[in-house]
């Protein structure tokens, strides 16, 4: 029988439906365990939520995760860009190049999501040219396996890797109930506008410098006002801003792009993190969301084990390319 171990996993439940001619019936729920308890267990199928009773299951076991696809890959990407879009984007047969004034390495880089209507060297050519006629750096975030060829390519020019970045996803329905609510004494508010203390304590402030935020970083943040985003402010009971975060819900609607989630050094070890991915879970599913995804660098270890907890499994990678020049 499946375990609390097995929440967020891939599974199979084979029960018992009915007879038919004195004779048992069977059925397989295929899908995400979302849910187990001592009577029932809950399935999130590629149809709908389905809980199946303890007493009618025959058998259950994990199995392998879907297989992701290389359109799988690209749609996700898609769904982040929009989540943390540039405000001058141009395509390039199937890549998307992007520029925000600067601010923010993955907005200001170019973004391979298949063919780009000729060869791979010109394309990066072109790439080198469109950032240089704006006085920025040439950079390029590659999504592996889907880029493999394009990663190769910037390989043969030298072009430096830095550390690779883990894109996870997991089941909203997974992530809610993993996190928990703000205690009595904490405050969670959800705004659709960052203030300053909010920037200084995710570290956006250190991105901007002194005076008001660029026009660029406010559009980068807000989604461009083309879809639902909210920031998190958890205070504790002095009024202190204690955790932070920031959500957007892209991908017509299915995904929750989580972003900056940060706690104060001093409140850390206190679930806080939990808290913050709780209230943004839990405003992502009431305007329709059913998946989670979010970044988070490989070397990150505390932030990794964190999500594991929370049921994220990573879904591909991706790695940030530049001249070695730069």
């Amino acid at each position: 029988m499946l375990g609390q171990q097995d929440v967020g996993h891939r599974v199979v439940v084979r029960h018992l439906v009915g007879q038919r001619h004195g004779r048992p019936l069977y059925t397989d729920v295929l899908g995400e365990l979302t849910a187990i308890s001592d009577t029932a267990l809950t399935v999130a199928t590629d149809t709908g939520s389905t809980t199946v009773t303890r007493a009618s299951v025959v058998a259950a076991k994990r199995i392998p995760p879907r297989p992701v696809t290389r359109r799988a890959v690209a749609a996700l990407e898609r769904a982040a860009n929009d989540a943390w879009p540039a405000p001058v984007q141009e395509p390039l047969g199937e890549w998307l190049l992007r520029a925000a004034d600067g601010w923010s390495w993955r907005a200001n880089s170019a973004l391979p999501l298949g063919e780009a209507g000729m060869p791979v060297e010109a394309a990066v050519d072109q790439v080198e040219r469109w950032y240089a006629a704006r006085g920025l750096p040439a950079r390029v975030s590659v999504p592996l396996p889907l880029a493999t060829r394009v990663d190769r390519a910037l390989d043969g020019r030298g072009w430096r890797r830095r550390e690779p970045v883990l894109v996870q996803t997991a089941p909203l329905a997974v992530v809610r109930p993993a996190a928990t609510d703000p205690p009595a004494g904490d405050r969670m508010v959800l705004a659709d506008q960052p203030d300053e203390a909010w920037l200084a304590l995710t570290g956006t402030a250190r991105h901007t410098g002194p005076g008001p935020l660029p026009e660029a970083a406010r559009y980068v943040l807000t989604a461009g006002g083309a879809w639902p985003v909210r920031f998190a402010y958890l205070y504790d009971d002095a009024g202190g801003l204690v955790g932070a975060g920031r959500g957007t819900v892209t991908g017509a609607g299915q995904w929750l792009g989580l972003s900056r989630v940060t706690v104060v050094p001093s409140a850390r070890g206190r679930g806080l993190a939990r808290r913050v991915v709780a209230a943004l879970a839990s405003w992502a599913a009431e305007v329709g969301a059913t998946d989670v995804f979010l970044q988070v660098e490989e070397g990150n270890t505390a932030a990794v084990a964190l999500y594991a907890r929370l049921g994220f499994a990573t879904h591909h990678t991706y790695v940030a390319r530049e001249p070695a020049s730069d």
